[in-house]
């Protein structure tokens, strides 16, 4: 088998069409479709249908997909020790991880802090965006993990693993200028300005949910895909907003605002997403086992140590 025809097809996999492909590779797409052709009469089967304007993997497809995945990250991890041979000592590798818009950033960093005890130099490379984008970069061996606040979707060609790193419930918080102590918790939200998270935070469904079963009409002044943002509009005063009990005393001490009030029927996860040789990484080992000890390791059914009962 060419290999070489085995790299238009992955390229073209993984872009969706003949057209996208050749742009990647500087080719005609009349050569790149030569050669996937070739390449399946090589192979005795076909690998691509036809899609409305571009491309669908077959089943026999999907499984040629799997396998050059694995080829080229251990091509490209070839490449990579035999350079470090020649590298000095204390040069860092370099670790890539993708961060999903919805993963709170303090605790992206309390989880990849993990990376500093590490037995040799780490220079982490953060790349922040949307989860399907992420997990594309993931497929292609770009990435080594992504962090996000849901697994891996369903029927993704992408070959990986999500392991559920843990959860906490939520609160909300306020600043002292919105803070009602005549009403308590939640029916304080009524009328109240409120900042949620983002459409396509995982939790954002969950929280609409609850707001409509409980008979809570805050006014929603604003949606923020980056967690950061939100606070800072609420330490400026502009709303009640929802983050994870986990990072409450955090929040509390950075924004100036207090915990009113927490919710135990609402929970966010969160998970590590790696393929399947990623996992046995030493780095990704050690936010795994970061997760499980420390960061994670206060939340117990709903409470977190050193706070009052969650409030359902």
């Amino acid at each position: 088998m060419n290999l070489k025809h085995l790299r238009y097809f992955w390229v073209t996999a993984h872009a969706g069409s003949v057209a996208a492909a050749g742009g990647q590779l500087h080719l005609t797409p009349q050569t790149v479709s030569a050669q996937l052709k070739q390449l399946e009469h090589e192979l005795g089967t076909a690998l691509f249908k036809p899609a409305g304007r571009g491309l669908e993997l077959t089943e026999a497809g999907r499984v040629a997909l799997s396998y050059a995945d694995e080829i080229f990250a251990l091509g490209q991890e070839m490449v990579a020790s035999l350079r470090s041979t020649d590298a000095p000592l204390h040069a860092a590798a370099a670790f890539r991880v993708g961060i999903s818009d919805a993963m709170p950033k303090s605790l992206t960093h309390r989880l990849l802090a993990a990376l500093r005890l590490s037995t040799k130099p780490v220079r982490l490379v953060c790349r922040e965006g949307a989860i399907e984008t992420l997990l594309g970069e993931l497929a292609l061996h770009r990435l080594e993990m992504v962090l996000a606040d849901r697994p891996m979707p369903a029927g993704l060609a992408v070959r990986a693993h999500s392991r559920k790193l843990g959860e906490s419930p939520l609160a909300f918080f306020a600043g002292p200028r919105l803070q009602r102590p005549d009403l308590a918790f939640p029916a304080c939200l009524n009328d109240a300005p409120l900042l949620l998270p983002g459409r396509n935070a995982a939790v954002r469904g969950e929280i609409d949910r609850w707001l409509g079963e409980a008979r809570l009409h805050p006014r929603i002044i604003g949606e923020f895909d980056d967690s950061a943002l939100m606070k800072v509009f609420a330490e400026a005063g502009e709303g009640y907003f929802p983050a994870p009990v986990i990072l409450s005393d955090e929040i509390c001490a950075r924004y100036g605002v207090s915990e009113v009030g927490r919710l135990d029927a609402v929970r966010e996860a969160f998970w590590l997403i790696s393929s399947e040789r990623r996992i046995q990484q030493p780095e990704v080992r050690a936010v795994l086992e970061a997760a499980r000890t420390t960061v994670f390791a206060l939340s117990v059914g709903g409470k977190v140590a050193g706070h009052g009962t969650a409030v359902s």
